[in-house]
């Protein structure tokens, strides 16, 4: 049976990873989905409440978003949900346009991310230079920092402002109400995760310390129920331990701090309802700038985790295209059920592929994880702190930043410096909407430039009737003006010249380039004289030839 052409460019990557699918691969597959399930629900309900929403629509994207992205995507290890670089966005969203009009947003977002894939246009996110990506995610990483600061601090502000100004003030306008059980907690879950991994990890010394410390105890005849301790230990995600430990410790002493349960009165255990929102195609027009984003950050975002998990797995290479589709169904079904963006998120993903995952079936394993965990212990959450959530998305944000750059870019070029601050103030002090335009604009300019420069003009020889040019590189709209020297020695001699270009070195030519030679020629036949070409390449030729240049003029 043969498919239509437009079906057969929707082949989910489950379709293939379910050939000779075993049962041992089945055990990896539930082993990493069940880690990276427990892992996802702290960050869920953190993601949600930092952008404004309650925290169940943050767990049912990363259920619903997260089965859809596992089962129709193209990448074979990718885990989708609520990501930490949605937060600033969806947050200022909310703040300008409402619960209801985020909705239509996503939804639209959906449709487009899916068109780029249907039309097989996800290679076109990799033109976005990656100057603009560091510039964005830094940025992005600052104010999910400073939107925590309010949890953080426990301070009694009743609504935070959206932009970084107005955040500012209003933290140090409230700095007088500063809670010290909720900053030892935050700042308690913040040293906790920075210090677990680290324990485990045989390459720094906080591990050999322990080590070290364990083997005399193993040598002592203490140790054979400690070192098992250890050992699951070790496989315990950082953010469940401090959550579960913390949280405990807050609710056993009944420290003054806000909860879950006090600002949003709990999570529903129950599945959440289908409900459409109210779509008006007035509405829409209003939300194309906040819809572009979505669809481009998500893109971006995406296709960016599927990269780094083709690297560190060793798998088949992710399909761009499919990932898209899927990202965009996704991201068109969350919002019927009050969800928010979702796209592939790098630290789940890292997380299942170093758990062992196989296939796709693992990221479906992580969803029937979190619908368990919902299910079964909703109403606990109700006992955490928020202090506690800021303290883990202060965690994300410092390992989400690339901080690195901003020590690599005195070895970097000005280009690549301007682009990279630029996206990045924009993004902290404006938002990500004119800071993602200003910097593919600064690009696109700086490449213009960049190009124009490589194109060379040089005199080769010249005698009193005739000169010999030779032209290097790429003719375009932005190198026409190097062409004015000839123009201005044909204009400045009365008796007609013979010009003799050798375009042997010349790769492109545009039809603005093209003009200028057009221009070049009419003011050398005025004045009696006459215009060569030698050594036309392929591109060249061709667009003359397409208009009608090269039976003006004498080719060699």
């Amino acid at each position: 049976m043969h498919l239509p052409p437009y079906f057969a460019r929707f082949r989910p990557r489950m379709l293939s990873a379910m050939a000779g699918y075993s049962r041992e691969r089945f055990f990896k597959d539930a082993g990493s989905g069940l880690t990276v399930g427990i892992v996802a629900l702290p960050l869920a309900m953190a993601f949600a409440i930092a952008s404004g929403l309650k925290p169940e629509a943050g767990i049912w994207t990363a259920i619903i978003a997260g089965a859809l992205i596992s089962g129709l995507g193209g990448s074979a290890v990718q885990i989708g949900g609520p990501a930490g670089a949605f937060i600033v966005i969806v947050y200022g969203i909310v703040e300008r346009y409402g619960v209801a009009n985020l909705l239509i947003s996503t939804a639209c977002a959906g449709v487009l991310l899916f068109l780029l894939g249907f039309f097989k246009l996800g290679t076109l996110v990799r033109y976005v230079p990656v100057s603009i990506v560091v510039g964005f995610t830094n940025g992005i990483a600052v104010l999910i920092m400073l939107s925590q600061v309010k949890d953080l601090l426990g301070l009694e502000i009743p609504k935070m402002p959206a932009d970084f100004f107005s955040q500012l003030r209003a933290i140090f306008g409230h700095i007088d109400t500063l809670n010290p059980y909720a900053l030892g907690l935050g700042l308690a879950c913040l040293l906790g995760l920075l210090v677990w991994p680290r324990l485990f990890d045989t390459q720094t010394r906080y591990a050999h310390a322990f080590t070290n410390r364990l083997v005399r105890l193993i040598q002592a005849g203490e140790g054979l129920q400690l070192k098992r301790a250890t050992r699951l230990a070790s496989r315990l995600p950082g953010p469940i331990v401090a959550l579960l430990t913390l949280t405990a410790f807050a609710y056993a002493l009944q420290l003054p701090v806000e909860t879950i349960g006090s600002r949003f009165g709990g999570i529903p255990r129950g599945l959440p309802g289908f409900a459409l929102p109210d779509f008006s195609w007035a509405t829409v027009r209003l939300l194309v700038a906040p819809t572009l984003t979505i669809a481009l950050l998500g893109a971006v975002e995406s296709l960016l985790c599927a990269r780094v998990a083709d690297q560190i797995s060793g798998l088949k290479r992710h399909d761009p295209n499919q990932e898209l589709m899927a990202q965009g169904i996704a991201n068109f079904v969350v919002p019927f059920f009050g969800g928010m963006p979702a796209t592939g998120t790098i630290a789940r993903t890292v997380t299942n592929v170093r758990a062992g995952a196989t296939s796709p079936v693992s990221g479906l394993v992580h969803c029937l994880t979190l619908v368990g965990v919902v299910l079964v212990a909703a109403p606990l959450a109700v006992h955490v702190p928020l202090a506690l959530l800021a303290g883990i998305l202060l965690y994300v944000a410092l390992n989400m930043g690339e901080w690195r750059e901003f020590v690599e870019l005195r070895r970097a070029s000005n280009h690549y410096r301007l682009i990279m601050l630029g996206t990045f103030f924009l993004t902290v002090i404006f938002d990500l909407t004119v800071a993602l335009q200003v910097g593919l604009l600064l690009a696109c300019v700086l490449f213009v430039r960049r190009m124009s420069s490589l194109f060379q003009v040089a005199l080769v020889s010249q005698t009193e009737n005739a000169a010999c040019f030779r032209l290097y590189g790429s003719l375009f709209f932005g190198a026409v003006a190097k062409i004015d020297p000839i123009l201005n020695m044909v204009e400045s001699t009365p008796q007609g010249l013979e010009i003799r270009l050798d375009v042997q070195s010349l790769q492109l030519l545009d039809t603005s380039g093209l003009d200028v030679l057009e221009q070049l020629h009419k003011a050398i036949v005025s004045r009696g004289g006459r215009l060569v070409l030698t050594g036309l390449n392929a591109q060249p030729r061709q667009v003359m030839e397409r208009h009608g240049f090269l039976d003006k003029v004498e080719s060699l």
